[in-house]
C-alpha cells in the first residue's frame, strides 16, 4: 500500500508573511517620506511650530534643516514606490534611508521633540520590517 504525499515547499507558508512586511513597509516610509516633505515645507518656510533652542550642539538653520527633510522625505517616497515592486535594492535602501531619517531626527530632537520621536519610531518599524523578511521567505522577496 502506497501512500500519495503531496510536498510542499516551506517558503509557500512564509510568502504571505513576507508580502505582508513588505507591502508594510513600503507603506510605512511612504508615510513618513510625505510626512517628512510637510515637516521640511515647514522648516524652509520657518513655520512658528518648530521650537527654538539655545546651545544645542548640532544647532543649524531651520531653513537647512528644512532642506534636509525635505530631501529624505521625497527619496523615501521613490524608494517605497520600489519596495511595492519587492525588489532587493529598494529594501537595502528603505533601510538606509530609514536609518537616515532616524538620524535627522534625532538631530533634530530640540526643535520639534515629539514629532521627531514619532518619526524615529515609525522608521524603527520599517526597518524591522524590511529586516525580518529572509531570502528563504519568498522566491521573489530575495531577488531583484
Amino acid at each position: 500500500m502506497t501512500a500519495t504525499h503531496t510536498t510542499q515547499h516551506p517558503q509557500t507558508a512564509h510568502r504571505p508573511w513576507a508580502e505582508g512586511l513588505t507591502v508594510f513597509a513600503a507603506v510605512m516610509l511612504m508615510i513618513a517620506g510625505v510626512l517628512d516633505i510637510f515637516r521640511g515645507i515647514m522648516g524652509i518656510a520657518e513655520d512658528d511650530v518648530f521650537v527654538t533652542t539655545r546651545d544645542y550642539v548640532f544647532a543649524y538653520d531651520l531653513t537647512g534643516w528644512g532642506w534636509i527633510h525635505l530631501v529624505l522625505g521625497a527619496v523615501a517616497v521613490i524608494i517605497s514606490l520600489g519596495l511595492f515592486q519587492a525588489s532587493l535594492w529598494a529594501r537595502v535602501a528603505g533601510v538606509t534611508i530609514a536609518g537616515f531619517i532616524i538620524i535627522a531626527n534625532f538631530l533634530s530632537l530640540p526643535y520639534s521633540p515629539v514629532w521627531s520621536i514619532v518619526m524615529i519610531a515609525f522608521s524603527g518599524f520599517i526597518i524591522w520590517a524590511l529586516c525580518v523578511v529572509r531570502k528563504d521567505d519568498s522566491d521573489e522577496f530575495g531577488r531583484s
